[in-house]
Parts: C-alpha cells; structure tokens; sequence
C-alpha cells in the first residue's frame, strides 16, 4: 500500500493527513477515512485525553462521546483537567480496541489485533447552560437510548458540580491489526513453538437489578438491544445509531 502524502487532503471524507497524525510505523495499518475513525470512536465509551499543564505531560482516562465533528466528554468542575481546559488547551484523543492475542514463532511477530485512533483539536469547556443540559442528556442517551426522559433532570448542585467539555476533530488517524500469525517464511518449518491467535472481546453478563427496585419495572424498550453475551464494542455502536442516527 502507498503512503499518503504528508500535504492537507481536500476530501470531505477523510481528515488532513499532516505529520501530526500520520502513521509512521507499518503505515499500511493506517486510515484517515472519516467512516473507519468514526467506527472506532463510536464502539467505544472510554477514551484517554492527554495534555500539557506547566511542561509537565497528563493523560486522563473518561468517559467520552461523538456527535458529527466534535468530541465530547465531561469531568468534575474541580478536576486539574478541567482547570486547565476551560480557556482551550491542545489535546489529543486516543482510543483502542484490544481484539485478540496474537503467538508467533520469534518474539518480533508476536502481536495483537486492535483498532485504535488518535483524535487531535483544541478542548474548550461548554459554557451555555441550554447546551451543557442538553450534552449531560446526551451522555446518558448515548449508552442507554431514551434514558435521560426516564430519569429525574439534575439538580443544582449537581449541575454545578459537572462540567462538559467539546472539541471539534481538527485532524484524526486510526490504526488497524487484523490478521493472523504472520512470520518469517523460514520458521514456520523451522521453530518447533506452538502458535496461535486468540480473540478476546467484552460482553455483557446478565443483569443485577437494584434490590429496592419499584415493582413492575421492565427493561426499556430503547434498550433492547441489551441482552447478555452481546460484544460490547457492537452494542455501544448499536446504542450510538438508536440516539443519533434514529
């Protein structure tokens, strides 16, 4: 596969590959395409945001979600990150995915499969109060479809006491592993060590209902898709579609 250039890509479809985000390392694992980025960011639910305070480097790990272009996630109004976020700061985004392990024939090959990308842009706190109401609502709808009209509204000092955080994706890349055992020609006659890949994946077990439950209460049906031994991976992207795709 061609690398891509390092010059700003004019498609609408993919993100500006620049030597900030390009994938240097086995390049042909690398994806700009805003579908494959958006796939990945969209199956998940925790992210790590690393930042700069005073020269020194932070990496928070938090809940998170997509909404068209921006990014966001939420946090304690007294967290140092918040602090630091509120007049704007450089960030950058990571997800992964750990899909499986991966047992070759020399310690180099050893590998895993994973999808993984990094999000880059300015972070800036949600001010608005209309807006920030309708992000906390948002959060919640994004795991659980439906459930911020179910719930009681925050109160005050709740409100107070979160605060949102948005940043537009000025620049993106993903990073994909998804392949067997590949090892030197050589060895797979020549080194006598068992190989193997095993896949690995989070699944949903079966739910333990709160013991002070009102009676009579059933499952949601904007959550339907919630039933035990589904991937996580695909049930936060089903979740993502039902809250913002409808």
């Amino acid at each position: 596969m061609t690398s891509p250039p390092d010059s700003v890509t004019n498609s609408d479809a993919s993100y500006p590959v620049t030597p900030v985000n390009k994938v240097k390392r086995v390049h042909e694992r690398g994806r700009y395409d805003k579908a494959t980025v958006h796939a990945i960011l969209d199956a998940a639910l925790v992210c790590h945001i690393a930042y700069v305070i005073d020269g020194r480097p932070f990496c928070t790990p938090t809940g998170f979600w997509r909404e068209g272009e921006h990014l966001y996630w939420h946090g304690s109004s007294a967290s140092r990150m918040i602090r630091s976020q509120k007049e704007g700061v450089d960030v950058c985004l990571t997800v992964t995915h750990f899909d499986s392990l991966v047992m070759a024939r020399s310690g180099f090959h050893h590998s895993v499969n994973y999808r993984a990308v990094m999000a880059f842009g300015k972070a800036h706190v949600i001010d608005d109060a209309e807006t920030k109401l309708r992000l906390m609502d948002n959060f919640i709808d994004r795991i659980y479809p439906g459930r911020s009209k179910l719930i009681r509204q925050p109160n005050k000092q709740e409100f107070k006491a979160t605060t949102m955080i948005g940043m537009e994706i000025e620049t993106a890349s993903a990073k994909i592993r998804d392949k067997h055992v590949a090892d030197e020609e050589e060895d797979y006659a020549g080194v006598p060590a068992w190989s193997a890949l095993y896949p690995i994946t989070q699944v949903l077990g079966e739910p333990s209902e709160c013991e002070r439950q009102i009676p009579g209460l059933t499952r949601p049906d904007g959550m339907s898709d919630f039933e035990p031994g589904t991937r996580f991976d695909e049930l936060m992207t089903k979740s993502y579609r039902r809250t913002f795709e409808g």
